[in-house]
């Protein structure tokens, strides 16, 4: 894959680290296991059976190989950046607006993919992703991706919401209420790029061609639109389980969300259902990557190779919602997912998607832009810190 023009700008600035990176730093070769291997991850992609008995991918990981998985859930990708930077975790399961971060501020290093034996199963899509491939060097394992969806009560919209205006202006529901004090939003900067994207569409006058890459006027516009939106927010979510107890048992009626919540919700019976409406979505690609002192190195390689198993990909594309990095977990029949359940998945819409992305100040696109800094620090401002 080649690099997106919003990617440039940092691509550039990392390159010159990749480089001084020689194989050398990098392990040569698997020894025997340190007992554990600590990982950060986003809420439901590592599971031993305890949610679900039937999503259990890490009991047989841990009897084969004598490494003890310890886990670290992280709700945002801010968080994942801090904890990696505080250290004490060998693996984290990082988005794109996450990885080019840590590989820029030496907290990953290059993985060796010959002591990687399933590597050439993975998705030609996403072996040279800019968002972990720099300076000719892999930053990690390709993991999960798939888009970011509106989740909607179904008796509040006994059809399916056409835009994600139900979440950005008030809005007259089926039961005759407004959709005022009963949507959510991401708790995160990156949901600005949301907000831009619906501009993409709405406000062609705007000329925005990324959502990530946003001049200063684009910026502004994107932040107007979160601050009425304010008005309609019952909770900024970061929570994947608090927004499901908010769906269950506070009137929540429509939010940006990721399968998993819709997944667990329909599974409990709640009148839920997810849709990509008309102003298409931003998404997630995540990469397992590898702390620049992981203590336990050994574990670590182990578990990247355990990821990439058709098994494990399958189990945890049902789970999840989302989409393996391995393509033949979707049919080769060895876990639970079929080739239609990954076409539902949006598996042939990789292009479709516009993934997160960690916004520089010299874009390609607009010349100079708005970067991530200012995001952080504007978007506090305007959810006013709840």
């Amino acid at each position: 894959m080649q690099a997106t023009p919003r990617t440039l700008a940092l691509l550039t600035s990392v390159s010159l680290i990749a480089s001084q990176a020689t194989a050398q730093e990098m392990l040569t070769e698997i020894g025997e296991g340190e007992g554990q291997v600590n990982i950060v991850a986003w809420p439901g992609y590592i599971e031993r059976g305890e949610t679900d008995a039937a999503f259990d991918w890490v009991t047989s990981f841990e009897e084969a190989t004598g490494c003890k998985v310890n886990v670290k859930t992280a709700n945002t990708s801010d968080e994942m950046v801090a904890l990696m930077n505080e250290g004490g975790f060998d693996l984290v399961t990082a988005s794109g607006d996450a990885s080019l971060r840590m590989i820029a501020g030496k907290r990953v290093q290059p993985v060796n993919i010959s002591l990687i034996p399933s590597w050439d199963s993975v998705d030609d899509r996403l072996k040279e992703a800019p968002w972990h491939y720099v300076g000719g060097m892999h930053y990690g394992t390709p993991y999960m991706w798939g888009p970011n969806v509106l989740m909607y009560n179904t008796e509040a919209f006994p059809e399916a919401p056409t835009s994600w205006s139900v979440v950005f202006e008030e809005t007259t529901l089926a039961d005759g209420e407004s959709n005022k004090g009963r949507v959510q939003a991401y708790d995160g900067p990156i949901h600005i790029a949301d907000a831009a994207n619906y501009l993409m569409f709405h406000k062609p006058e705007l000329g925005i061609t990324s959502p990530y890459e946003l001049n200063q006027e684009q910026y502004d516009a994107a932040l107007d639109l979160l601050r009425g939106q304010r008005e309609l927010v019952s909770r900024y979510w970061h929570d994947a389980f608090i927004q499901i107890d908010d769906f269950k048992n506070e009137g929540m009626v429509a939010s940006g969300s990721w399968p998993f919540q819709v997944n667990l919700l329909q599974a409990d019976g709640a009148p839920v259902a997810s849709v990509i409406p008309e102003e298409g979505a931003t998404g997630w690609a995540d990469t397992t990557m590898m702390h620049v002192d992981s203590e336990n190195p050994n574990c670590s390689y182990m578990w990247m190779e355990h990821t990439l198993s058709s098994n494990l990909q399958s189990d945890l594309s049902v789970w999840f919602g989302a989409n393996p990095s391995v393509p033949d977990a979707c049919t080769d029949g060895r876990g639970m997912q079929t080739a239609e359940g990954c076409t539902t998945n949006g598996m042939d819409d990789f292009e479709k998607i516009k993934f997160w992305q960690t916004p520089v100040s010299s874009c390609e696109s607009q010349g100079e832009c708005v970067p991530y800094y200012r995001w952080v620090s504007d978007y506090i401002g305007v959810i006013g810190g709840r």
